[in-house]
Formats: structure tokens, C-alpha cells, sequence
């Protein structure tokens, strides 16, 4: 079945929510988060995600570079091997829309990035974006009910993005995310190699193969891996030599496992931050909370500088494109491919059937300057 959407006025009417130091702006698209506005450590406003000035642009994306900027990906974020999955014995065939068909990327080509969601709730502090996803879309046995609220607070200025869905009729694979690309340095330099990142409670990760679907095993990190950002260090300490990111690569695509326990809802804000990253060009730090076990780090590895900036990261040192190593994106989900790792024990979380508990994915960012 394939439901992609084609490009509509109403999916790329822009909608804003703001509170004391923060603002947001989306599209329908997607689900899409195009602007984030915060201040810098001179009381500057910086937009700290990347995307298009032209949102029709959003459009373009979807049907050629396929960059996923600032969207919802699912049903089932990241990669299915093969794009097979065995549900209660039996086997089914998902769309491959990656390396030639050697696996399922996102959902497949007709995954949530593609639709336009419509708008169930505004306000002036946060929006909701809601979707059915019919059964059988790109070969997924159930159909889905979709809700993701984003919402903006103060004191400090926070970003929280809370996904929400139901199986409706068969035991089907869940397992959403958002997928922003961040520069909290707002490209005041080409790259982000000179920031900090931390990554305290991350000291296992996925091994991928040549094309990153997991090949079941976890890695534990040891003292001075290239990866291992369990202290503080520069991002360029992992990116310019760590060799975990598929045939060829080098750089930071990875899938972090955070060692936390499982907290009810109420206590998700409380929780540990997962990640810190700390901009070397405007002092902007954001720290990251999320109810996810995994965190999916991707500091633009494959970027090469051909995919234009917005106006306003296109100033400074900036060339004006979006370069390798030019910003990072953080995708808090489950084990990826946990539906295919069997022994992993993941599948009984990210397969819901109807009268399930709903998969919700609840993340938090948190700005602040040093």
C-alpha cells in the first residue's frame, strides 16, 4: 500500500510556539520541526537546527535527498535487515529502501516523514500532530494511531517532543523518533568538531556491519575508545577516527545504549541527562533527558557539503553548506533492530498489538549557556 503524500499548502503552513527564551516552528510534513530559536552566551538568538528558509523546500527533500530534517521517522526508526521480521511464526517482507534493498530504512519509502499530519491541538507552548497509518503501508502488518506533542518551557528554556502511538488492529512494529539535525553553534563554524559532547551513561553501543544493520553484537567500551564520550572530550576526538560507522566510514553513526533505569512517567524530567553538548562558538549547552534506552548518534559522517544553508547559518566561517562533520543528530529510541536480535530481549517493547500499552517516545533538550 502506498500512501505518501504529495505536496499540499497545508503541509507546509508554518506553526509557532514560544515561552521565555525559547521558540519553535513546524510544518505539517513530516511532523517537522524547521526553526528552534534560543540565546547564545551574548543574549543573541540562534536557530539551532538545520533545514530550508523555503519550507516547499521540505518537499523537495522528501523526493530526492531524503535527509529526514527534523521529522518524525517510523513506523520503526533506523535500519531492519533485510526488511524482514517474524511476528508469531510468521514472516513478513517490509519495504527496502536502502543500499539497493539490502534493508529498511525509517519506515521504507512510505514512512511518517512522508505524510502530512494533521493538527489536533495548538496553543501558544506547544502543538500536537496526530496520523492514522493504514495497515500493510510499505508492508507493516498493523494499522497505527499517531499523536507527537512538542511543547516549549522556561526557566530554563526546554524542548520537549513526546511520541505517542497504538497498535489498532495486529501486532505490529513501533518504534518512532524524532530526527533533527542540530548546530547549537549556529554555524558560526563549518563544523562541530571543536565542541564538547558527553555522553555519560553510554558505555555499550550496536555494532553494525558494512551498511549499519546490527549484527547483534555489543560492544562494551573501554577507556580511551574513540567513542567512548562517558567524559567529557571534543567530538572531534571520536569523529576523526572512530571506524564503526559502515564500510569506508569514519566518523560518528552510532547507536549508544544508556545504562538507566526505567522510570515511571512522572519522574521522566528527573531522570539522568543522557547528553551534553556544549557549543565552542556561542557557549550554548543543551542536555538531553529521554525515556528511550538507546541514543542513535550521527554526527554528519556523510554529509559533503552539497545540501545548502539557511540564510542565517550562512554567515562567518560558514561556507554556506552543510559540510561532513557540520552538526549532529539525536535520535533517543529503542535497540535498533531489536525486533530481528532476538536474544536481545527487546522485541516484547517495540511489537504492539491492539489493547497494548502505547509506545511513547518522550524526550527533553534543555538550553543554557557557560
Amino acid at each position: 500500500m502506498s500512501v505518501t503524500n504529495t505536496s499540499s499548502p497545508e503541509g507546509i503552513k508554518p506553526y509557532t510556539i514560544s515561552a521565555d527564551g525559547i521558540s519553535a516552528s513546524f510544518i505539517a510534513h513530516g511532523a517537522r520541526l524547521t526553526h528552534l530559536h534560543v540565546k547564545d552566551k551574548a543574549g543573541e538568538e540562534k536557530d539551532v537546527v538545520v533545514g530550508y528558509d523555503d519550507v516547499s523546500e521540505f518537499y523537495n527533500d522528501t523526493k530526492n535527498s531524503r535527509t529526514y530534517y527534523g521529522c518524525i521517522v517510523g513506523p520503526y526508526a533506523n535500519r531492519i535487515g533485510g526488511g524482514k521480521l517474524t511476528i508469531d511464526g510468521k514472516e513478513y517482507q517490509v519495504d527496502r529502501n536502502e543500499h539497493d534493498g539490502a534493508n529498511t530504512l525509517h519506515g521504507g519509502k512510505d514512512g511518517w516523514d512522508a505524510r502530512n499530519w494533521d493538527v489536533t491541538d495548538h496553543s501558544n507552548s506547544s502543538i500536537t500532530f496526530s496520523m492514522l497509518d493504514p495497515a500493510g503501508t510499505s508492508g507493516f502488518p498493523g494499522a497505527t494511531q499517531n499523536h507527537v506533542t512538542y511543547a516549549v518551557l522556561s526557566s530554563p528554556p526546554r524542548f520537549v517532543a513526546t511520541s505517542t502511538s497504538i497498535s489498532l488492529t495486529a501486532k505490529t512494529p513501533i518504534m518512532p523518533t524524532t530526527h533533527i539535525y542540530w548546530n547549537i553553534g549556529g554555524f558560526a563554524s563549518p563544523t562541530v568538531l571543536e565542541d564538547t559532547l558527553h555522553l555519560p551513561h553510554a558505555n555499550r553501543f550496536v555494532v553494525g556491519d558494512s551498511i549499519l544493520v546490527p549484527t547483534g553484537e555489543i560492544k562494551t567500551l573501554s577507556p580511551g575508545d574513540a567513542l567512548n564520550f562517558t567524559a567529557p572530550k571534543k567530538i572531534k576526538e571520536g569523529a576523526l577516527t572512530a571506524k564503526f560507522c559502515g564500510e569506508g566510514c569514519v566518523g560518528i553513526d552510532n547507536a549508544f545504549i544508556l545504562d538507566q533505569p526505567i522510570l515511571p512517567a512522572s519522574e521522566w524530567s528527573q531522570g539522568p541527562v543522557q547528553l551534553v553538548w556544549t557549543s565552542a562558538d556561542t557557549g550554548i549547552q543543551m542536555k538531553v533527558r529521554t525515556n528511550q534506552p538507546s541514543l542513535q548518534v550521527y554526527a554528519a559522517a556523510a554529509q559533503d557539503g552539497t545540501i545548502p544553508l539557511k540564510k542565517a547559518h550562512s554567515q562567518g566561517k560558514s561556507t554556506g553548506f552543510l559540510e561532513k562533520n557540520g552538526c549532529v543528530v539525536i535520535e533517543p529510541q529503542g535497540w535498533i533492530d531489536g525486533i530481528s536480535q532476538t536474544s536481545w530481549g527487546q522485541a516484547g517493547e517495540q511489537i504492539k498489538g491492539p489493547g497494548d500499552a502505547p509506545y511513547v517516545n518522550w524526550a527533553e533538550y534543555s538550553f543554557g549557556t557557560v
